[in-house]
């Protein structure tokens, strides 16, 4: 376990020597509180009449000891607890030292107006600010139909692949986002209601993921896979003077994300599953782009290897994050408690797995930039057209 987290990096490895540490420090605390309960026993056995003012001294030392021991062995039990939590999921052997192109799709290489030019006012940053601050956007127009059409294409295209719609609850207690490994590990980037001990979720994830908490599932009701659509929150601490230009980058934006509960002999197919169809959607939606393996020091605590599907965005003249997929293993079904009844018949953790179908912020981008025409206009995809989404968009001033 040591050299699978020094992958991920030296302060891992040495959170598990804490850990190690704390529960030798508890072992110690634990044995002595026992061998002084065992004496007060022995104190107070057998006998006859009231104590003696030495036997009660006895006594009340070895109480206060005990208080003593009692107060330390739950300090101790709970730094534990705290060090042990923040350890992530071992890293797949086969997860990448340094992130790696494993291949390209579609032509990239073109260069021309980024997304604020090609939308004009269907984007408005503007009023946006003045409501909400930075980082925040009106979708006006036919930008509306569009995300509508997105949003309604993913479901067929996934309910084709057997997972079941789901609108979930974007306000969550802590334990969900602790379950999904959010936290301690994301705090920064996470909107807290401390009134009413709510917080905002980043994505679906970490619903979709609940549904199932303290339950056991049926095996032969493996896999069982949800589409998940929400509006997500993300603060984007530390991303200051980063991505500033329209709404890549955005602290409210909506997702379809894909959600997998699985056997755990099925986790690695069922990722190349997520991954196989993230591609499905980007050649679908005629969107050149290349499939990255994350390197194994840029893991999510839950994850054991991802998967990112980067789209070539000619606004930009480069590649960037469109999509990502990741096994959890039993990380999270631990945290959360979800199980299966092996054929064996006893319960055991089930895989889980999370994969982006469609983020309609960068999905948009993506769309407007390469279906550019030289006059400013965007021609769509026609696999949208059925779902809603204009076929072209006039070139439009922004104003």
């Amino acid at each position: 376990m040591r050299a699978a987290l020094a992958r991920r990096g030296p302060e891992e490895a040495s959170t598990l020597d804490r850990v190690l540490e704390l529960d030798e420090r508890w072992r110690a605390i634990r044995t002595e509180l026992e061998e002084l309960q065992a004496e007060q026993n022995r104190a107070s056995r057998g006998r006859s009449g009231p104590p003696t003012p030495e036997e009660r001294e006895q006594l009340a030392a070895l109480a206060a000891r005990g208080r003593e021991l009692s107060d330390e062995e739950s300090a101790v039990r709970a730094e534990r607890e705290r060090a042990l939590a923040s350890l992530p999921n071992l890293p797949a052997d086969d997860a990448p030292p340094e992130d790696t192109v494993l291949k390209e799709v579609g032509e990239a290489g073109a260069t021309g107006r980024d997304h604020l030019e090609l939308a004009g006012p269907r984007i408005d940053i503007e009023h946006a600010a003045k409501l909400s601050g930075s980082r925040f956007a009106y979708l006006r127009g036919e930008l509306v139909l569009l995300e509508l059409a997105l949003v309604r294409y993913a479901f067929e295209r996934l309910g084709a692949e057997g997972f079941e719609p789901v609108i979930p609850p974007v306000l969550v207690r802590e334990r969900a986002l602790f379950g999904t490994g959010f936290l301690p590990d994301t705090e920064q980037q996470i909107y807290q209601l401390p009134q009413d001990d709510l917080y905002l979720v980043g994505t679906s994830e970490v619903a979709l993921a609940s549904l199932h908490a303290d339950e056991i599932l049926e095996a032969e009701a493996l896999p069982v896979r949800y589409a998940g659509f929400s509006s997500c929150f993300r603060r984007e601490a530390g991303a200051a003077g980063k991505d500033t230009r329209g709404i890549f980058r955005v602290h409210q934006f909506d997702k379809v994300e894909m959600f997998s509960f699985v056997d755990p002999s099925e986790s690695t197919a069922e990722h190349e599953r997520l991954l196989a169809i993230e591609e499905a959607i980007c050649q679908e939606l005629a969107i050149p782009y290349r499939v990255v393996a994350i390197a194994v020091n840029d893991l999510g605590a839950s994850a054991v290897k991802k998967y990112d599907i980067e789209a070539w965005l000619p606004g930009q003249g480069r590649y960037r994050e469109l999509t990502s997929c990741s096994n959890t293993t039993d990380y999270q079904a631990r945290r959360l408690d979800i199980r299966y009844r092996s054929a064996g018949g006893r319960p055991a953790h089930v895989h889980t797995l999370n994969g982006t179908a469609i983020t309609n912020s960068r999905t948009t981008i993506a769309l407007l930039e390469n279906g550019q025409q030289e006059d400013g206009s965007v021609v769509l995809p026609p696999a949208l057209v059925p779902y809603g989404a204009p076929a072209m968009l006039e070139a439009r001033q922004s104003g």
